[in-house]
């Protein structure tokens, strides 16, 4: 179980366009400079997204990228399979990988662990954290209105 800047960024990109869902296609450049994400990492994310088929792209001067499905049917989990592969366990599983052949005490520990992970990233959605994202977008222009006044 690794969790790598892939899914970190790959996430935020998604909420990004899970914000603007319904408003077409968003630029890969604005979502990187919203996010705060390196263009050509980014451009290489979206390319993984697109082939899981979570985003689409469109070419052209209004083109951009867009969910394929609504957010509220894209899960967490969907999104870091996506990108780092299926979750599962760390390299100590029990004792195939390492040897041990079920005489690890550690196992269990790591077993639960994935088992918590997998739950919370199968039932929160990217509308889940859309809307949220879009509060704190919302509660950060009020503060910098209230700053300019």
């Amino acid at each position: 179980m690794r969790l790598t800047a892939r899914s970190e960024y790959g996430l935020l990109a998604l909420i990004d366009l899970g914000v603007r869902y319904g408003d077409g296609p968003v630029s890969a450049r604005e979502v990187s400079e919203r996010q705060c994400i390196p263009a050509k990492f980014l451009e290489q994310l979206l390319g993984a997204l697109r082939k899981a088929g979570l985003v689409s792209a469109m070419r052209g001067a209004r083109g951009g990228f867009s969910l394929t499905r609504e957010p509220s049917r894209i899960t967490v989990l969907e999104v870091v399979e996506a990108l780092e592969g299926p979750l599962a366990p760390t390299s100590c599983d029990g004792g195939s990988l390492c040897g041990r052949s079920g005489a690890c005490a550690a196992a269990g520990v790591w077993a639960k662990a994935t088992d918590a992970l997998r739950d919370v990233f199968e039932t929160t959605t990217l509308a889940d954290l859309s809307v949220r994202q879009a509060r704190f977008d919302s509660d950060a222009a009020k503060g910098r209105e209230k700053e300019r006044a």
